[in-house]
């Protein structure tokens, strides 16, 4: 396996571990074969069953149960739609699917002390698992990170530090902190995305060993778009998919750089005004793979989409009602699809996926505020 640097081409071997190349660039990983069906391990309860397709020993796996998590079909404006339940995960978002590996990697390579920036989900799966693989763990948040997120990190043994600003603030003073702790940011370090690529594995397998039409995920930083592409494009490789299924990435309207790049045509990050948005989880103003994001969404045939506040928080209490408690981040994913449908772009007939990424018990008081849910009183 490879590191391969993402502004020069060069390669650098994958048995010192990095988060950037010597150019400062970020990393991506080499390509690798996958795996046939016949290859899952049906006896593991965990993305560890997909383990002949990743990069990481299954010797070397920190593992807490993750993936295998449920696909419901239901019923969304009054189109079919599978339901992929990934805040069912063991910290309760999706980020678990790639923390597992990256751990696992880091550890196996001697990282005993990690750092990472995070609005929340990515640093409560990074200490839980830093936790299980005996390493001591830094998280750096947005002082207006809620409190059961930061309850979680630190309850898992984290030291957990408060950053005054934005989400990108948070991450250029862990930039800064990189020189004195290893910096495992799920954004830079590319094993992360061969642990979220494990998703496109877990669709197919459920759908009968078909790919869906459609996958519409809440878009961030991007690691279940990249993830998507990059398991579904080794299931294509390897003849056990027809075709690459449509990828579509939802922003908030306040804070959505790669819907404005995705609409200028090219793949130079446009400048974007951001405010406020309910959807902390995907706030991130400059992304760190935002040209490899558009480029994938555009090769997957698929767009990038922008929703606004009412219509997150619209989408939040519909699916709430469906019995999906999930956090405000997660009901982008269902205003985006909404628009999608309104404008004829995804159809009736077609298999669509609905990915809905983070617990709703992790942001409960906004949820509460949001909904403005008052209990009655006897």
């Amino acid at each position: 396996m490879s590191y391969i640097d993402s502004a020069s081409g060069a390669s650098y071997p994958d048995d010192i571990a990095r988060w950037c190349g010597d150019t400062g660039a970020y990393l991506d990983l080499a390509p690798v074969p996958g795996l046939r069906r016949e290859a899952i391990d049906t006896g593991e309860r965990s993305i560890w069953r997909y383990a002949q397709a990743i990069a990481v020993k299954r010797s070397d796996a920190v593992s807490l149960g993750e993936g295998c998590t449920p696909l419901l079909s239901r019923n969304w404006q009054g189109v079919p739609v599978q339901f992929k339940l990934e805040f069912m995960m063991p910290t309760g978002s999706f980020k678990d699917r790639g923390m597992t590996v990256m751990v696992s990697y880091l550890k196996s390579r001697g990282i005993e002390h990690v750092l990472e920036d995070s609005s929340g989900n990515a640093g409560a799966s990074l200490s839980a698992y830093a936790a299980a693989a005996g390493m001591r763990c830094r998280i750096l948040v947005p002082e207006t990170a809620s409190y059961p997120k930061i309850a979680q990190i630190a309850a898992c043994g984290a030291d957990v530090v408060t950053v005054r600003g934005s989400r990108q603030d948070v991450a250029d003073a862990a930039l800064r902190m990189s020189s004195e702790i290893f910096y495992a940011s799920h954004n830079w370090q590319p094993f992360f995305v061969e642990g979220t690529k494990t998703l496109a594995y877990e669709l197919w397998e459920s759908l009968g060993f078909r790919a869906p039409d459609n996958v519409i995920t809440p878009l961030g930083y991007g690691s279940n778009v990249l993830g998507l592409e990059r398991g579904f494009d080794e299931l294509l490789r390897n003849g056990e998919i027809t075709k690459m299924p449509r990828i579509f990435g939802v922003q908030a309207a306040n804070c959505a750089p790669c819907h404005a790049t995705w609409q200028s045509g090219g793949e130079v990050p446009v400048p974007v005004t951001v405010t406020p948005t309910v959807a902390e989880g995907i706030a991130s103003s400059q992304p760190t793979r935002l040209r490899e994001v558009v480029r994938a969404v555009r090769r997957s045939a698929g767009a990038i989409a922008a929703v606004s506040e009412e219509e997150i928080v619209s989408a939040l209490g519909a699916l709430a009602r469906m019995g999906f408690y999930v956090e405000p981040t997660c009901a982008a994913a269902g205003a985006g699809l909404t628009q999608l449908l309104a404008s004829g772009t995804i159809r009736s007939d077609e298999t669509t996926v609905m990915v809905l990424t983070g617990s709703g018990l992790k942001s409960s008081e906004r949820i509460g505020q949001l909904l403005n849910l008052q209990p009655r009183t006897l």
